[in-house]
């Protein structure tokens, strides 16, 4: 995945990622892993490339104890958030979108062409990873 992942990361150093392979996320969504403690070595930051096929959605879910920002790079997400998810914001290529820690959301794609976006977490006190606590808010 990474020129630095053979063995610990022992320094901090300038690290290429390429994702090679999607993994399973509670929000069941193909999430691709960028940057990571696991991957590059980072301390409070985490960045993953989001698919969401047309008409996809993400579980409802909370990031507790971190900021996410998202850009969309492209196609068109709705956005659920707030108590039961009655309040939404639309985004659009080019669009960025903040979430502040705890807030409950969720990702719809309501066109059939898809959207991929970047997914920015910024942990303030633990290393960041591919297994961040997300609680799954369910439906």
């Amino acid at each position: 995945m990474s020129d630095a992942i053979q063995g610990t990361i022992r320094s901090q150093s300038v690290v290429k990622v390429t994702p090679d392979r999607e993994i399973a996320t509670q929000q069941r969504l193909p999430y691709f892993v960028g940057l990571s403690a696991q991957s590059a070595g980072t301390r409070g930051l985490s960045m993953y490339l989001i698919a969401v096929p047309p008409g996809g959605h993400a579980e409802p879910h909370s990031h507790r104890g971190y900021e996410t920002g998202i850009y969309v790079l492209e196609g068109t997400v709705e956005t659920r958030y707030g108590p039961g998810l009655r309040e939404s914001v639309i985004t659009e290529a080019g669009d960025f979108l903040f979430i502040p820690p705890g807030r409950a959301a969720s990702a719809v794609q309501p066109e059939r062409d898809g959207a991929r976006a970047s997914d920015r977490r910024a942990h303030a006190r633990r290393r960041s990873g591919a297994g961040c606590a997300v609680r799954s808010l369910g439906r």
